[in-house]
Order: structure tokens, then C-alpha cells, then sequence
């Protein structure tokens, strides 16, 4: 097929301008200039290609009446918090002085989620994987009531069925099991229909979160996902972290498996918990789990810690970044030293700036991160903000290939740290469902700086000058996937 002059310019001027002034109005609405511009240039050079991607990934928020979804449960457990603060019994659990250290950090987390600081918690931090399931399994053999499992990746797997076993067992005797994973997360594994197939004979009730192929108004862009880790056990037991279920290889063909993170918490705040799981719960069957929040109310917490916890959950369903202001004011809090353990850094201009700022003002930083590279793009993303941290006073380390080092924290001085499953890049920031619980407890961050040692005992430091000397090749794939990371 042959075009002549005036069919390519009729072309141009009929379609291709339109595209580009139409999308200079739509794209920099409420987006970061930096993803704006890159939208824009792709637009630009490639006026239909780009829209049609734009339709299909640029929305970075879920559909309307998912957000009204969550709008509607947020006052509801508003209002359930409310009932247990006029319960003597729970209302001591509610802190009426906020320390000074952490003021800042607990009112943002409030207004952004709502949900309060509560005290009287003992926490567990488990970096042992093996050891993470049999925590787990034991404390599911002791459930009486109910049992609620949200993760992005669910497997039956060599690792993971004698949990599968031990739910079973549970949902047999009595006890109420409610199970959700990702629809993309854990259906990519070659044990999937394997997984479902024993679901369905099975007493737990089970649903798939942000399922694929729904059209029309409540559409949600494919990459929107529900990255959570929740265990949330009778109100009285709750897990979350970096570690999935699944064995530590994640099924991979090579070499590389998985170091993880995960904290076993006892107390009040397991209501938080719980409540960010009723409110996945709702938005995926339309029942409110009411009850088994208030029954937090009955229970009596004994425990010889009395650690500081807030959960803030974040994710495209909210207006803001909630865990990317939470993560930039912990950074501008720290006095001596902040330690980032992350697999995933592709920062924001504000993030970056906090870290820097605090290299050059004096604070110890330490980010750990690993040799080895799962994700090829990410990877080389994060590389090539390596150069500025470096000549800003930041300390880089490698963790030892094979193991990549999924664990996902930051600690602050000696008394606050931060664990969740939020990754310190874009997607997570903006693309992903998360949740990240801040911790105030010298005694908990005391664990976690043990286990930050044990990172460091089997990492190698990166230096500005073996950086400066890498190959052009390396630097051309770093800079390339950089630019790529702002097309959010």
C-alpha cells in the first residue's frame, strides 16, 4: 500500500495533532513532572502508539468505584475504632501523649490512613525462611475463630503444603479461613491450577484480588496490583513483611533464592492488621468483616514488651503516596543513622533529596541492596542512581550472589524502624497495593540491627571509585532504564 504527500499530511493533521494538543491538557494533570514528561515525549513521537498505551497503563489510580470502595470502608473502621476506644478494656491500648520523637510521623500517618498509634504490642522478627513457616504453621494449629491470609503470591509448592495442610485442617474443625492472593501475582506459577484445584475442595473460602478482563466503568489497568503480605489470626496474631508464600527459589531456573523479612506481632495492633485485610475483603466480595475487628475488644494482651505500632497501608487506591511521605519524613528524622534494606530503589526527586540530604548533613546511611538481579529493568534502574549517593556520603552494599535480599526495612537511630512489603521504587510508591508497619521500641530495633549485621557479615561494600570504573555498556543499561521508570 502506497501513501502519497497529501494523505500523510491530511494523516498528521486529522489525527496524529489532535492526539498531541488533546494529551498536552489530559497528561500533566495531577502527575509528577517527570512522569508527565515522559508520557508527553512518547506522545509526541509516537502520537496513536502512545495513546494507546496511555489508555491502557497511564491511569496510576484504581477504576472510580473501586476508590469509592475504599472511601466507604475507611469510615466504617473509623467508626469501629471509635467502638473499641469506648471499650475500657481497649481503650488503654490508645496513646494520649505521642512521643515528641515521633509525633511528625505518627500525625502524617494518621491523616493519611487514619488509623492510630497503639501500644502494648511485643514483635518477633523472623529472618529465617524455613522458620517463618513453622511460626506460622504452629500458630494456625492454635486458631479458634478465624484465620485471614492476603499475600501476592500464594503457591502450593514442596515449601508451602504443610501450610496448606494446616489450613485444611483448621477450616475442618471449625474455624472460619479466608484467603485472598493477587490474580496475576500468584497465577504466573506452574503450580496455579494445582493451588485451585485443592482450594475447591476445601472448606476456606477463597477470592482472587484485582482479577483481570473486567471492562467498562470499573476497568483497573492490568499493572495495578495488591502487593500485601497479612496474617491475621483470631485478632490476637498477626504477620506481615517481605516473604510470600512460596518456597525461596520462587520456582526460578537459576541459581538465585530469596532471603526475606517478616515480623510475628502479638497485640492490640493487629486490629490494624485486620482491618486493612476487611477492607481487601469488602472490595472483592461486598462483606464487611466487622466482627471479627470488634472482637479485638474481648481479648486481653499480657506481653513483656510494650512496643509503639502503627500500619499504614498504601496503594493507588488512595489520593497520596502514603508510604512514599511516610518513608521521606522517617528519612528527614534520623539524627545518627538510617540503615535501608530494600531489593527495589528507583526513588522520587523527594526520596533521593532525603537520602542525600542526610548523607551530607552528617547521618551514617547504609543501604543494602544485592549483587544479583531479578529484575533486569528495575536492577538497572537502581543502578544508576548509585553515582549520587556515593559522592553524597551514601554506603552501598552488595549482598552475596546467589541469595538476592528481599527484605524490606529501614531503621533510624536505635528506635524506630519501618517493615513491610513496600519496595522503595515507583510502582510501589504509586502502582501497588502495600502495606508498611512503623515501629517505635528500642528493643525491636536492637533485632533488627542484629539482623542488618548478619546482611552486612555477607555483603561487599560498593565504592565510588570501583562504581566510576564500570563499563559504558553498564551505564548506557542503567541510564536507558532509568528514563523508562518515570512511564508511570
Amino acid at each position: 500500500m502506497h501513501f502519497n504527500i497529501t494523505e500523510i499530511i491530511t494523516y498528521n493533521l486529522v489525527i496524529e495533532w489532535p492526539i498531541r494538543l488533546i494529551m498536552l491538557f489530559v497528561v500533566p494533570r495531577n502527575r509528577k513532572p517527570s512522569s508527565a514528561t515522559a508520557w508527553l515525549v512518547l506522545i509526541m513521537i509516537f502520537p496513536v502508539l502512545g495513546l494507546i498505551i496511555f489508555l491502557l497503563i497511564g491511569g496510576p489510580k484504581l477504576s472510580k468505584s473501586r476508590r469509592a470502595m475504599q472511601g466507604l470502608m475507611d469510615d466504617k473502621i473509623k467508626e469501629l475504632f471509635a467502638l473499641l476506644k469506648s471499650n475500657p478494656k481497649f481503650l488503654k491500648f490508645f496513646v494520649n501523649k505521642v512521643p515528641d520523637r515521633i509525633a511528625p510521623l505518627v500525625n502524617l500517618n494518621t491523616k493519611l490512613s487514619f488509623l492510630p498509634i497503639l501500644s502494648g504490642n511485643h514483635l518477633e522478627l523472623i529472618s529465617d525462611y524455613d522458620k517463618n513457616y513453622q511460626k506460622l504453621i504452629e500458630d494456625i494449629k492454635q486458631a479458634k475463630s478465624f484465620i485471614h491470609i492476603e499475600f501476592y503470591i500464594i503457591t502450593l509448592d514442596h515449601s508451602t503444603s504443610q501450610l496448606f495442610d494446616a489450613l485444611d485442617e483448621a477450616a475442618n474443625r471449625g474455624v472460619k479461613v479466608r484467603l485472598l492472593y493477587d490474580a496475576v501475582g500468584s497465577r504466573r506459577y506452574r503450580t496455579y491450577r494445582a493451588m485451585v484445584k485443592r482450594l475447591r475442595k476445601t472448606q476456606i473460602e477463597w477470592h482472587k484480588m484485582l482479577p483481570i478482563g473486567r471492562l467498562g466503568p470499573g476497568f483497573n489497568r492490568p499493572d495495578l496490583r495488591n502487593h500485601r503480605k497479612i496474617i491475621v489470626i483470631d485478632g490476637l496474631v498477626g504477620y506481615t513483611g517481605s516473604q510470600n508464600i512460596i518456597c525461596k527459589t520462587y520456582h526460578r531456573k537459576d541459581k538465585i533464592y530469596y532471603d526475606e523479612l517478616t515480623v510475628r506481632l502479638l497485640g492490640p495492633a493487629v486490629v490494624e492488621l485486620g482491618s486493612i485485610f476487611a477492607t481487601d475483603w469488602y472490595c472483592e466480595t461486598k462483606y464487611f468483616l466487622d466482627q471479627e475487628i470488634l472482637a479485638s475488644k474481648h481479648h486481653t494482651y499480657n506481653h513483656d514488651s510494650n512496643s509503639y505500632v502503627q500500619v499504614l497501608p498504601s496503594g493507588p487506591a488512595y489520593r497520596n503516596d502514603n508510604n512514599l511521605k511516610l518513608f521521606t519524613g522517617l528519612i528527614h528524622a534520623a539524627k545518627a543513622k538510617i540503615v535501608i534494606v530494600n531489593p527495589y530503589f528507583v526513588p522520587d526527586d523527594s526520596l533521593m533529596i532525603a537520602i542525600t540530604s542526610a548523607a551530607q548533613r552528617g547521618v551514617e546511611v547504609t543501604m543494602i541492596n544485592s549483587e544479583v538481579i531479578d529484575q533486569k529493568l528495575v536492577g538497572h534502574a537502581q543502578r544508576s542512581y548509585y553515582e549520587e549517593l556515593l559522592t553524597a556520603g551514601v554506603k552501598i552494599y552488595w549482598y552475596n550472589s546467589p541469595i538476592l535480599l528481599h527484605s524490606k526495612s529501614i531503621s533510624v537511630d536505635d528506635d524506630i524502624a519501618i517493615i513491610g512489603s513496600s519496595n522503595l521504587d515507583i510502582r510501589s510508591f504509586q502502582l501497588s497495593l502495600e502495606i508498611t508497619m512503623l515501629i517505635y521500641d528500642k528493643i525491636t530495633v536492637s533485632q533488627l540491627h542484629k539482623i542488618e549485621d548478619t546482611y552486612l557479615a555477607g555483603s561487599k561494600q560498593v565504592t565510588l571509585s570501583y562504581w566510576q570504573q564500570r563499563p559504558l555498556r553498564s551505564i548506557l543499561l542503567d541510564n536507558l532504564a532509568r528514563l523508562t521508570a518515570a512511564l508511570q
